[in-house]
């Protein structure tokens, strides 16, 4: 067996440990100021949590500075799960989730970005339990960033991203040289738009701790809400909603791109194939859904209900129909998890599409989980032109993406991914449906838990939640939301033999 460096890996975890209890702390300060209770617990929480980190950091002095791929592979899983251990206990030591697995779903949901949750009803949940809850996202969603932009590529998985991101790589634009400074000026723009949408969302009439929650929420493409309807809640209320639109399609977007943009460089956005498609493929949906809503279905604009009743020939309010539309579009595609309506019972044809974009995806290099559009764009243009290969066998006829060749090997990557991407949905769809689970909410919630979405179909439809799942179903959705998190590779390379042997 190949001799691995645990102890640059312990000292990692560490490190994470004491980020992540400070987090912890900071949400100790907000149950001081509402005096909700949970006090005891998240501090408790919080300094068994900083204190194992210190204990990792001191035991682990004197280490080999010098980290290799393997050792990167079991960073970068083991760090998401050693986040959603710790983060479980704010949950279970104040009471709000006293369930060690179903504090675990929710905390791997929250990192994860997938937003499904176990919560039957949030609004009885303390704010500090709840704002904890958000910021698992917004760390989670900056994590998948400076994974995406500085470590995959360490890894040698990560070139389909840098291709289309533009991002530190042998082939891209560089945001700066050096990785710490990359990430450094990607976690100011987060945090810089996830201030803004946080200030419009507070003129726009959200209460400043709800405000800050959904800001949270949408940077990160996580999807949890304070309120039991969701955003919903706010249907009688469009320029909230329009406002989080806005933010779920940057959140969706290239974040290399965006700070591009910021510095005043907009012509990245043009000349950004993805972006484009992205574009394109938002708009195509939305303009399917606003007709299909408007002609077919009745959008309720009551605040605390997202029920969607579909009946025939019935006219809806246009503008209506195109911000529900949209908006639960861009929940699906950029994986958001909003919801505003439900729209499984939007007609069996907008049902089937809602699935399917799920496979889609956003931008790489965004906090979006899924495929990626990037990743179909070139499988699409690779499948046409076996058509010209086959007409002329000896010609060389590359794919290009941005202007540029793409390597037969960037294109076996993917091909690759969305084979196992396929594989590992369709398995994670046999193992819920032994577990007695339908057909309909077997394949949604696989779908939804592999693309990090959150609501699904069923019995896991935007009206419901997990908590119906058996135990070992909400353990095995939490497999899934970290397979599809952490590009499936990273995670199932740890599962074969070879990784473990020696070289």
């Amino acid at each position: 067996m190949r001799k691995f460096n645990f102890k640059i890996i312990l000292q990692l975890m560490g490190i994470l440990l004491l980020f992540n209890g400070g987090f912890m702390l900071v949400s100790g300060l907000v149950s001081w100021y509402f005096n909700d209770g949970a006090l005891n617990g998240i501090l408790l929480a919080g300094g068994l949590t900083v204190f194992i980190g210190i204990v990792l950091r001191f035991a682990t002095k004197g280490f080999e500075k010098k980290i290799k791929k393997r050792e990167g592979y079991l960073v970068v899983t083991l760090g998401w799960v050693t986040m959603s251990l710790s983060g479980a206990l704010p949950y279970i030591l104040s009471g709000a989730i006293p369930s060690f697995t179903d504090a675990f779903f929710e905390t791997m949901s929250g990192y994860t970005t997938t937003g499904a949750s176990i919560l039957n009803d949030i609004e009885i949940i303390p704010k500090s339990i709840l704002f904890w809850r958000s910021t698992t996202h917004w760390i989670g969603g900056m994590g998948i960033i400076v994974l995406a932009i500085a470590i995959l590529p360490l890894l040698g998985i990560g070139g389909m991203q840098m291709f289309a991101a533009e991002a530190p790589g042998p082939s891209g634009d560089k945001l700066h040289p050096r990785i710490t400074d990359t990430a450094k000026r990607l976690w100011f723009l987060y945090f810089g738009l996830t201030l803004a949408e946080a200030v419009l969302l507070k003129l726009a009439g959200m209460g400043y701790f709800d405000a800050i929650n959904h800001a949270m929420s949408t940077l990160s493409t996580g999807g949890f809400s304070t309120k039991n309807a969701s955003i919903a809640f706010w249907n009688d209320q469009p320029l909230i909603q329009y406002i989080i639109i806005f933010f779920m399609f940057i959140a969706g977007t290239n974040f290399v791109l965006s700070y591009f943009a910021f510095k005043g460089d907009f012509k990245k956005y043009t000349k950004d194939e993805e972006f484009k498609y992205y574009f394109i493929i938002i708009v195509s949906l939305t303009i399917i859904a606003t007709i299909i809503i408007y002609f077919y279905a009745s959008v309720s604009i009551h605040p605390t209900d997202i029920q969607v009743i579909a009946h025939p020939k019935v006219f809806g309010e246009l503008e209506s129909s195109f911000r529900h539309g949209l908006f639960q579009v861009l929940a699906v595609v950029t994986t958001t998890g909003f919801v505003s309506a439900d729209y499984t019972i939007w007609t069996p044809f907008l049902t089937v599409m809602f699935l399917i974009m799920m496979f889609l995806g956003a931008s790489a290099g965004s906090t979006a989980g899924g495929v990626k559009i990037v990743r179909h764009i070139i499988m699409i243009k690779n499948g046409f032109l076996e058509f010209k290969r086959s007409l002329h066998p000896n010609a060389i006829v590359p794919v290009r993406y941005n202007t540029k060749t793409v390597t037969r090997g960037i294109v076996f990557n993917i091909m690759a991914f969305f084979i196992l991407y396929l594989i590992v949905f369709a398995v994670g769809s046999l193992v819920f449906s032994l577990m007695g689970i339908d057909l309909i909410t077997s394949v949604g919630a696989a779908a939804s838990s592999l693309g990090n979405v959150g609501p699904a179909f069923g019995d896991l439809s935007p009206v419901n939640n997990y908590s119906s799942l058996p135990p070992f179903g909400k353990w095995w959705s939490t497999m899934l939301m970290l397979c599809g998190r952490l590009e499936l590779f990273t995670v199932l390379i740890i599962f074969t033999p070879y990784f473990w042997k020696s070289n």
